[in-house]
């Protein structure tokens, strides 16, 4: 309907055009929105105001001019000038009933739209170093981000998703060397391991699956190592000497051995992980295939070329401040190491080499500070930063009723997403985590997750969806004929209050989805969806679907197989399913 209105626009621009010997063209910038009062009617136009640019006249006046030569249709009632000069258009009976047909017509494409003209957008998203299981924070990553994907796929943009894997770097090594302490543990040696190593039941494992492979051949002399555990004076200098002392002492291959048996360990867990929360990524970017490709020395080269580095302390540095950073940051460290900062200056620059037209960053609110340098070096390598958007999701905690989660029992660590999902489901996980904007805590309560009352959204949107899958059954074993109504005049029966509003509220779904997308922001889909299943609830209990009246039953049931269409719509862009029993 919104097309429909401004292409009305559009062509009484025209004849205005024609009529004063103007060239007149609102260059797109007409919004055509839906008033947040109904007396306002149902959409409104800032056409005039855009206008007065080019015709010398107060807006109210050129609103005047372009609602005389709008053609004559039946989907408006009546137009309206208000304020300063926008435009309200009420719409007519026939033109609310339409979107019946719409809906049944169009199916599961409802709500999509051309709008991204088919650009491309890379979204990478979780990004979890592979040191451990995900946990309750990776979730709403996870969510989020895969919620934020289906909404831009649904708008017309073509968007790849990746999972950018951080195995290289001190995190890794420490993930080997506790890995290693605990192969060494099955081998009978007395292990002190280091408040500082990973400590969960996953290494364990791993280092059980190493040792049922490789019994004792990996077992070296540890009289130096016992010497390095036992000195925890400075928690980060021993473990950087366990690194060294353990690749040393195993050689190349075998801390090689060590290293991908953990990596690929808990790289195979987090895939099967976020497998069965329904998400799916194209493509799963390695740092160690960035760093064995050179790109990331070749970046620096780049930058060193065009002046954007200097030395000191022995250090090579990014003059970051030059292009916005509050300060400058270390690319190449005093003893010879890239950064982590230097590794992302060159992934990020990748993103933009692969002809993506937009990168999208979803990140945990604790990386809010590498926003600006991450802007600054593209800035430096000449990329236009409008085309990254970085999108932090804050953290989440657990509550079961007004008592805060602390921790797992199984893990002993944190809860992980697995555990989350085990006992409330992956339905209740996906919605929940999606129902505020992503930069705000979410308190997550697990005992509301697991009820099944009008409290629990995504329950209650649910039900709405199986409740008229009954009435449907309900129709069958009734012997009742039936076919779904597409034609506005079988459906002039609709008069109902309530179904008037249920009208109302699916005409808004496609542009409901459009203002998700464009703003990152899946929860208006959430709450869209439980203003819609509250309506439906109300017009059930107040008004019978299955009537006698044949023609008004089919009407009705027309119309509430519109509902759970755009339902069943609106939560596939959640990731959640639509039940047909509950």
């Amino acid at each position: 309907m919104k097309q429909v209105l401004h292409d009305l626009i559009r062509q009484s621009l025209n004849r205005l055009g024609e009529k004063e010997k103007l060239a007149l063209n609102d260059n797109d910038a007409t919004k055509i929105e839906k008033p947040r009062d109904e007396k306002h009617g149902d959409f409104s136009a800032n056409t005039a105001l855009v206008m007065s640019t080019q015709i010398n006249l107060t807006p109210r006046k050129i609103a005047e001019k372009i609602v005389e030569n709008i053609p004559a249709t039946d989907f408006i009632e009546k137009i309206e000038i208000a304020g300063p000069g926008f435009i309200n258009f009420f719409l007519t009976r026939h033109a609310h009933l339409q979107v019946i047909n719409t809906i049944l017509t169009s199916g599961d494409t409802y709500g999509r739209s051309g709008h991204g003209e088919g650009k491309s957008i890379l979204i990478e998203f979780v990004s979890a170093n592979p040191t451990g299981p995900l946990h309750i924070g990776h979730g709403r990553g996870a969510a989020y981000g895969a919620a934020t994907a289906n909404l831009l796929e649904a708008i017309g943009y073509k968007v790849d998703r990746e999972y950018y894997i951080n195995d290289a770097g001190r995190q890794m090594d420490i993930l080997a060397v506790s890995v290693y302490l605990r192969y060494l543990e099955k081998c009978g040696v007395d292990i002190r391991l280091p408040g500082k190593a990973y400590q969960g039941d996953y290494v364990k494992s791993i280092a059980g699956k190493i040792y049922d492979e490789k019994i004792e051949s990996l077992k070296t002399d540890t009289i130096g190592l016992d010497a390095l555990l036992n000195n925890e004076t400075d928690c980060e200098k021993q473990l950087d000497s366990l690194i060294e002392y353990i690749k040393r002492a195993l050689g190349h291959a075998n801390y090689e051995y060590v290293f991908d048996a953990g990596l690929n360990e808990i790289l195979a867990d987090i895939n099967n992980d976020l497998d069965e929360f329904g998400v799916v990524f194209n493509s799963w970017f390695s740092e160690r295939g960035l760093l064995a490709s050179d790109d990331v020395h070749a970046c620096i080269g780049t930058l060193k070329k065009n002046g954007h580095l200097y030395e000191a302390d022995g250090a090579l540095w990014f003059r970051s401040t030059e292009f916005g950073d509050e300060k400058d940051r270390v690319v190449i460290r005093d003893n010879g190491q890239l950064t982590y900062f230097a590794s992302d200056i060159a992934y990020h620059k990748s993103k933009f080499d692969r002809g993506y037209d937009r990168a999208i960053d979803i990140w945990g609110a604790d990386h809010h500070g590498y926003m600006a340098r991450i802007k600054a070096a593209l800035s430096a390598l000449k990329i236009d930063t409008q085309k990254l958007d970085i999108l932090l999701v804050q953290f989440a905690s657990l509550y079961r009723g007004s008592h805060k989660v602390q921790m797992s029992t199984r893990s002993g660590q944190f809860v992980t997403l697995r555990e989350l999902r085990d006992e409330v489901g992956k339905d209740a996980s996906r919605f929940f985590y999606v129902t505020r904007k992503s930069d705000q805590h979410l308190d997550f309560d697990l005992e509301l997750a697991k009820s099944q009352s009008q409290d629990n959204p995504v329950y209650y949107i649910q039900y709405a969806h199986a409740r008229i899958c009954s009435i449907k059954r309900q129709m069958q074993e009734k012997g009742f004929r039936f076919s779904l109504v597409t034609d506005v005049a079988e459906l002039v029966m609709l008069e109902e209050t309530h179904e008037h509003k249920l009208l109302a509220r699916l005409s808004a779904y496609p542009e409901t989805v459009l203002t998700a997308a464009d703003n990152y922001e899946p929860h208006q889909i959430g709450y869209y969806l439980r203003d819609l299943a509250y309506e439906f609830h109300t017009y059930y209990n107040a008004c019978q679907i299955l009537v006698e009246d044949e023609k008004l039953r089919n009407a009705r049931v027309s119309l509430v197989s519109a509902i759970q269409q755009v339902i069943q719509n609106g939560l596939f862009l959640l990731g959640v399913s639509s039940p047909e029993a509950m």
